[in-house]
């Protein structure tokens, strides 16, 4: 982000500068203790789900470089973005990835199709928000509604 200007974030104020990562969908699994969808365990799960149709379209939550774009054991096709200031944002399953290490994105812009890759039960994304290499609630992040 050479050149872009970098305000210091606070985990209170990286709410303000977050867009909802998908068009439509629902929140089909929340952050937090569950049973593991393969083996009924009880698992944490560090992110939120978002269930939609195939295919339907994902996008960058704030503004940063992407560091990763491909396949990632459990993730399937990963795209992992740094924000700066300690802040990343994970998101996974994808159908396909549209962008590639390296390039900077824009808040609302397309980087992915929602898809059922990696450890997934069904057509889903998988966002994780970190904060300092910690996982975040992304529910304190993301509007509620499109």
């Amino acid at each position: 982000m050479a050149g872009a200007s970098r305000a210091v974030l606070v985990p209170g104020q990286f709410a303000e500068r977050l867009a909802r990562p998908v068009v439509g969908g629902w929140v089909s699994s929340h952050y937090g203790r569950r049973a593991d969808p393969f083996t009924g365990d009880p698992a944490m799960h560090r992110g939120l789900d978002f269930a939609g149709p195939a295919n339907s379209v994902i996008l960058a939550v704030a503004a940063g470089v992407v560091t990763w774009s491909g396949p990632l054991r459990g993730y399937g096709n990963l795209i992992e973005i740094d924000h700066g200031n300690g802040w990343v944002t994970r998101y996974g399953h994808n159908a396909s990835n549209f962008v590639r290490p390296g390039d900077y994105v824009k808040p609302g812009q397309t980087i992915a199709l929602m898809g059922a890759t990696g450890r997934a039960t069904g057509t889903h994304l998988h966002f994780e928000v970190l904060y300092q290499g910690r996982h975040m609630n992304p529910a304190r992040f993301v509007p509620r509604k499109a």
